[in-house]
Order: C-alpha cells, then sequence, then structure tokens
C-alpha cells in the first residue's frame, strides 16, 4: 500500500501513525533576560520537538503567559535575576492566579545555584530547578520529566485517544 495514509510498523510489529503524523507540539515559554541564551535553548529545545516563545523580563513574560491571543504555555522556564522584578515573585504570581494557569509547571534556570536559593524556589512552587551553567540534554530531560508528570496528574495519558479516519486508539 502507498499513499500518505499508509501505516507504519514498529519494531514490535504494531501499526503505529503515518510516518507524517506528529502530535501536537508542546509550547514552552522562557523569561530570561540574557537574549542570547534564550536564543540558543529554543533554537535547541525546537530541535526537539517543542514550539517556544522567549519573553525578556518579567511583566512581558506574565502578560504573554495571560494573553489568550498567545498560545497557552505548557511549561514556563523561569530565570530568577530579571531586570524588573525578582523570578520567585513571577513564580508566586503565576501560583496566584485564580485559573488553570495556576497549574502551569515552572522549571527555574539561574545562576543562583546555592542550596538555600533552590529550597526556596522549591518551596514557593517551582516544579523543578536547574542551576547555570547548565547541561542543554539535562535541561531536555527535566523538561520531558515535569510535563510527563503533569500529563500524569491531570490523566491525558490515560484519556488518551489518537484518530486515523475511523480507527481509534
Amino acid at each position: 500500500p502507498s499513499g500518505a495514509l499508509q501505516a507504519r510498523r514498529s519494531e514490535a510489529g504494531a501499526i503505529g501513525p503515518p510516518s507524517h503524523y506528529h502530535p501536537p507540539m508542546q509550547h514552552l515559554l522562557m523569561i530570561e533576560d540574557d537574549n542570547r541564551l534564550a536564543q540558543m535553548v529554543g533554537e535547541y529545545l525546537g530541535q526537539s520537538g517543542f514550539a517556544f516563545s522567549h519573553a525578556p523580563d518579567a511583566r512581558s513574560g506574565l502578560a504573554r503567559l495571560q494573553d489568550a491571543g498567545q498560545p497557552t504555555a505548557d511549561m514556563v522556564i523561569l530565570d530568577l535575576m530579571l531586570p524588573d522584578m525578582d523570578g520567585l515573585e513571577v513564580c508566586r504570581r503565576v501560583r496566584s492566579m485564580g485559573n488553570d494557569l495556576a497549574r502551569v509547571p515552572i522549571l527555574m534556570l539561574t545562576a543562583k545555584g546555592d542550596p538555600m536559593d533552590r529550597i526556596v524556589g522549591l518551596e514557593l512552587g517551582a516544579d523543578d530547578y536547574l542551576p547555570k551553567p547548565f547541561e542543554p540534554r539535562e535541561l531536555l530531560a527535566r523538561i520531558r520529566a515535569v510535563l510527563r508528570r503533569k500529563g500524569e496528574s491531570t490523566g491525558q495519558q490515560a484519556h488518551k485517544v489518537t484518530r486515523f479516519g475511523s480507527l481509534e486508539i
């Protein structure tokens, strides 16, 4: 068989989605004042299958997070040392939002790496904390782990249905 609907077989012999099928991209919002770092992280995460947007300061990051016209962020990557507001305050504000945004996963990516800073960040509501400098592969692994836990806690894994024409999996 040929054509766009041709299914491919996995190594185990099961029928999988067509080779052109890609699940919806998860969107990551990075609030970081270092534009060069944000560009490098964005390129790396984009190559790893994520949609990415960048806000250079806290106010624009919070505005983007709340803007219904912007893609919904599946995760926020947050620097602590921002020019206009402390990243811990950004985390507090996100967690105090009275809607689903309050539950968006937050990964703090910051030069403040001593144990007390990590503890405070996690206790204020961050889901993970990675000090700079960092290994990009570790950042990617941590993002995937947090998003996986988010999916499990909301039951997305158990109720996910994939459709191909009249076939439901």
